[in-house]
């Protein structure tokens, strides 16, 4: 995996704190503009196997799909690949003492969680992208069977 280049292209999205502020409530706008963590286990969408397609919850974009999604056990989900390869922007995070590569939203920039590689999931890219329920939006598919 590459870090990302640390200067991002403009987002297609663009508004203002206060936009977001208004749009998200309290703990998405912590989450999404400003890459807090939800606490693990507690996410909505942490144990889901309903079929369908996770969005930015922030703007609305496909970021990952049900498919792609895999039981890692570490307390958010967790995709092995994104729904595109251009859906999510990885960065260069530094913080907290390590190094992590945090991944963004394309479309409007906002903080969905991190990839990490090489843990030794069983997954077909090995990667595994921690991604933050309250970051997402899941659309159930037609059929919205689990799998």
């Amino acid at each position: 995996m590459t870090d990302a280049d640390t200067s991002l292209p403009t987002p297609r999205i663009q508004l203002t704190p206060q936009e977001w502020r208004s749009k998200l409530n309290p703990a998405e706008f912590a989450v999404l503009r400003e890459a807090a963590t939800e606490r693990p286990f507690v996410g909505e969408y942490t144990d889901t196997k309903t079929d369908g397609v996770y969005s930015c919850r922030a703007c609305g974009s496909e970021l990952f799909r049900s498919t792609e999604k895999f039981d890692s056990h570490c307390g958010w989900p967790s995709f092995f690949d994104p729904a595109d390869s251009d859906a999510v922007i990885l960065r260069a995070d530094d913080s907290l003492g390590t190094h992590r590569v945090e991944v963004l939203c394309a479309n409007c920039h906002s903080h969905l969680g991190h990839v990490f590689e090489g843990e030794g999931y069983n997954t077909p890219t090995d990667k595994r992208y921690c991604i933050n329920s309250i970051a997402l939006t899941l659309h159930p598919s037609d059929s919205g069977s689990a799998r």
